[in-house]
């Protein structure tokens, strides 16, 4: 859909110069919610990026403990932050019926920004299940899964 999207303004505004208002504001939105929403799946598939020249020599377990701190030291930390402001800011766009003002048809925001939201507490959940797969693994000595 939004390849279609985009394939429909890139035909109206090159080969019928008539450019559509909604088509740039509404694939924005669109890229933004599938961006969101791959966050966890993205985790759950160890398909984030890593610097697998150094970590992939390590051990399993070794791996489980170098996850475990990156998980306290930053991920925990940093979805506390975005999922609060991220929360904050959908409630006060639901609020003041809050409109972007990009394009001259003023779509409504509280939608897209409730997606972001999701998606942030979609990824931390996913975070959170790879954190205990890991301290298990690390306790253990053997995957969770």
């Amino acid at each position: 859909l939004l390849v279609g999207l985009i394939s429909l303004e890139v035909i109206m505004r090159y080969v019928f110069n008539a450019p559509t208002m909604w088509n740039y504001e509404t694939s924005m939105m669109m890229g933004g919610c599938l961006f969101a929403a791959g966050w966890a799946y993205a985790m759950r598939h160890h398909s984030h990026v890593r610097i697998d020249v150094i970590y992939t020599r390590f051990s399993p377990r070794v791996r489980a403990i170098i996850d475990t701190f990156g998980y306290l030291l930053l991920f925990l930390p940093l979805m506390a932050m975005f999922i609060s402001s991220s929360i904050a800011w959908t409630i006060t766009s639901w609020k003041v019926a809050e409109k972007s003002v990009e394009t001259y048809w003023y779509p409504i925001m509280g939608p897209f920004r409730t997606w972001v939201a999701i998606g942030f507490i979609l990824f931390f959940l996913q975070g959170t299940a790879q954190f205990v797969r890991d301290v298990y693994y690390f306790i253990k000595g053997n995957p969770y899964d």
